[in-house]
């Protein structure tokens, strides 16, 4: 099957000039013409698939770039592509735990404002924090600010 651009744009919430740019630069790098009409195959969505993943990590359009140029030399550049994905995985695998630190101290906030909403004012809260606190939020604030 094959797609327009305005399909491909509007399915996967791209805009056009965003594919324009990533044809023009290469990074999609055999998109079909037809009487000079980018027609975007099946395997066109996977690559721009990969693409929106990769920026969502934090790669740059030259680091992606430069990905799909070793694609397109081959067997000779899989080693290349292979150490790229593991420094991507590391990268990633910190980010989610630095998310996951980030996330139970805003669990904590939650529970923080919401006791002292309930209270009636922070001041209560604190007055009595101690005492009142369950373990599990204590838990949360703790292994927010390990290693910080």
């Amino acid at each position: 099957m094959e797609y327009s651009i305005g399909e491909v744009a509007e399915r996967y919430n791209l805009t056009i000039s965003q594919l324009r740019y990533y044809d023009k630069e290469g990074i999609i790098p055999n998109i079909k013409r037809i009487n000079g009409i980018r027609k975007f195959s099946e395997q066109d969505i996977e690559t721009l698939f990969l693409i929106e993943c990769l920026k969502q990590t934090g790669l740059t359009l030259k680091e992606i770039k430069q990905f799909v140029e070793w694609t397109k030399m081959g067997d000779s550049t899989i080693d290349l592509r292979l150490n790229f994905f593991k420094k991507q995985e590391e990268k990633v695998m910190k980010q989610i735990k630095d998310l996951e630190k980030s996330l139970k101290m805003i669990k904590y906030k939650c529970w923080y404002y919401d006791t002292a909403k309930t209270l009636g004012s922070v001041s209560e809260l604190e007055a009595n924090k101690d005492e009142i606190t369950p373990e599990n939020i204590k838990n949360l604030f703790d292994e927010a600010h390990d290693n910080f």
